[in-house]
């Protein structure tokens, strides 16, 4: 005897922490794989349970200024944009995912839920991204049916030094039934 109790009658047992670790691995894989110019900067995230880190692995052609040389200002915009509507979808699809009423494998370019479309967007470039991998973080700040709020930082070697950091206003997509925006 393993010293856990069976699940007693209407009880459904918890879903195997592999076959969670998958679903959720799945998801993420399908919104940032159904977005090209993610794939273009090469742009991954590390889950570690709900919380979502992207990554921008250093490359050459991210570079803006090769005399200093320093990351890309559209480069850096873009990974900070990117982060935050990633981090977006992944808050919206997450009860649908942990429920498992969200189909991880239909997920694809075609039935991948509508993303977040911005509003406005500002970043504040506190110094030069170098050249070596960058690393960001988004926190929602406020969300609604129809608007979210969303700030997010960029650091390289130490996270209490930012190099870049930003703001931004979504449109939130609309979800079935909700009565929300369908733009």
């Amino acid at each position: 005897m393993t010293g856990r109790n069976p699940p007693g009658p209407g009880r459904v047992p918890p879903e195997p922490v592999q076959a969670v670790k998958q679903r959720r691995d799945a998801v993420l894989a399908a919104l940032v794989g159904g977005v090209p110019y993610i794939r273009f900067l090469g742009i991954v995230f590390d889950r570690r349970g709900d919380e979502l880190t992207a990554v921008l692995p250093y490359s050459d052609h991210l570079l803006g200024n090769p005399d200093l040389p320093a990351l890309h200002g559209g480069v850096t915009a873009a990974f900070l944009e990117v982060t935050a509507i990633i981090e977006l979808s992944w808050a919206l699809l997450w009860d649908e995912m942990e429920s498992g009423r969200l189909d991880a494998a239909r997920l694809d370019p075609e039935n991948l839920p509508r993303l977040p479309k911005t509003i406005d967007f500002s970043v504040d470039y506190l110094r030069s991204g170098l050249p070596r991998d960058a690393y960001a973080r988004a926190r929602i700040t406020r969300t609604g049916r129809r608007y979210a709020s969303v700030r997010a930082e960029a650091w390289q070697d130490n996270r209490r030094r930012p190099f870049a950091q930003a703001s931004g206003h979504f449109l939130m997509p609309s979800r079935e039934g909700d009565g929300g925006t369908t733009a």
